[in-house]
């Protein structure tokens, strides 16, 4: 395997499937599948999960809510969603490990930077609910600052399309794909890879980004076997 430690950030939104709201439970066991196909051969997996298929933050401020407030209930929505996750990967036999920001010690862990990297060491699936534990941080955030934390070798990105693109690629059919970016060329060309807060902690501390298609049934191990899937910063 390529990568010895990983960390997995997956979008709410991703969750839903051909849903318009909520949990799409056949697509989140399509990713635990996945996910369980690299562990089994060694590769420690975080997985930090973003909550915008139930309830996004920065969209319930523009409607009048208090940020803060509405930040704090996004977080909520990542827990729900880190225990379907952990669900359908204990359904499948794997041992997992949920540890959220803020603590609700009747469902879930909370985050001990220690605890975590001894769950990896054992084999367990850790995956990390309720972003940073602070509003006014996303989820993108959370993925990069843990990943940090653990020392990950890399962060993956899932998303619905293949790669990093010269423009939105469902909106401009003359957008062309990147291979490999680097931090600076990312700024410079103002793409839109991760929130500018996660992508600097990235950079900062030499933390390479790989964005590819979850979707696509197989890319996850791929990438862990050193394949060119997605597009790769560094």
């Amino acid at each position: 395997m390529k990568y010895k430690r990983i960390l997995l950030k997956l979008s709410g939104e991703s969750l839903m499937g051909e849903q318009s709201y909520g949990i799409d439970n056949a697509r989140v066991l399509q990713y635990a599948q996945q996910i369980k196909a690299i562990q089994l051969l060694g590769v420690e997996v975080a997985v930090v999960v973003g909550g915008g298929n139930i309830f996004r933050g920065l969209s319930a401020e523009k409607s009048g809510m208090d940020r803060a407030q509405a930040d704090y209930m996004g977080m909520l929505a990542t827990v729900i969603n880190s225990m379907a996750l952990q669900n359908a990967l204990e359904t499948l036999g794997v041992y997992t490990r949920l540890l959220s920001a803020i603590k609700m010690e009747q469902i879930c862990e909370p985050y001990v930077r220690r605890r975590a990297m001894r769950h990896l060491e054992k084999g367990r699936v850790v995956i990390f609910g309720a972003g940073t534990g602070n509003p006014y941080f996303t989820t993108d955030s959370a993925a990069a600052l843990r990943a940090i934390e653990i020392k990950a070798d890399v962060v993956l990105k899932g998303t619905r399309v293949d790669g990093i693109y010269t423009a939105d690629p469902e909106k401009d059919p003359n957008a062309t794909k990147f291979d490999t970016l680097s931090f600076d060329e990312v700024y410079d060309r103002e793409l839109n890879v991760m929130d500018m807060t996660a992508f600097t902690l990235c950079d900062e501390n030499s933390l390479p980004i790989i964005v590819f298609d979850m979707n696509k049934e197989g890319n996850l191990m791929k990438l862990m076997q050193g394949e060119a899937i997605g597009t790769l910063v560094k």
